[in-house]
């Protein structure tokens, strides 16, 4: 049976093939290209990944980084489809799923909802629930730069708090959409959202997400 990972990698690199190298994404500053090597530099080289956290490894990873856009969109793509090495831990279906089942989400969806003519996708209920267990355990840590007090709910009536602090603001809405708001898209995650119009805003402008 495919794993949500498995699924979400495969429907990526679907998207990403249908919109073409020099595709727009929710991703400020970077083309569907840009997106398709970050995707294979943070699996193939994860020498490069400490450039997020750490400002001395910037300059590597930004170099990792242009080495892999500069090669053929279609290497690429092939190197998503058939994922890392046999030695690399990703390659671990536990660690596969840990890793990369949101993350692939998000970037799906950041190609998708990039589109003009983009439609909201049906998620089953075992994956929204999966996407809520990852939501609950990961809340604070995505949340930590909210400028307020930030609460998640589903629309069955499920909470998880993402930071603590006053006033408070409630985000409403499935377990994905309130996934992609957490991350930083904001703007593109069909949401409800509740509290003092000033905290509201500070919100919806807020750089959420690691």
């Amino acid at each position: 049976m495919s794993t949500h990972a498995k699924r979400e990698r495969l429907l990526l690199a679907d998207l990403l093939e249908a919109a073409g190298p020099d595709a727009a994404t929710l991703c400020e500053g970077w083309r569907t290209l840009d997106l398709a090597a970050h995707v294979v530099v943070r699996e193939r080289r994860p020498d490069a990944t400490g450039g997020a956290l750490l400002q001395a490894l910037k300059d590597r990873a930004e170099r990792i980084q242009a080495e892999f856009t500069a090669l053929p969109y279609d290497e690429l793509l092939r190197m998503i489809r058939t994922g890392p090495s046999r030695m690399s831990p990703f390659a671990l279906k536990q660690v596969d799923e840990a890793a990369n089942t949101v993350e692939f989400f998000v970037h799906a969806e950041d190609v998708r909802r990039a589109q003009p003519d983009w439609t909201p996708r049906d998620l089953d209920p075992v994956f929204e629930n999966v996407l809520w267990s990852r939501l609950e355990k990961g809340a604070r840590l995505l949340g930590r730069k909210a400028p307020v007090g930030l609460v998640l709910r589903r629309p069955d009536g499920q909470t998880a708090v993402a930071h603590r602090g006053t006033p408070v603001v409630t985000v409403t809405g499935d377990p994905g959409e309130l996934t992609l708001f957490l991350f930083g898209r904001q703007e593109a995650a069909r949401v409800d959202l509740e509290g003092e119009k000033a905290a509201v805003e500070r919100v919806r402008t807020a750089r959420l997400g690691v």
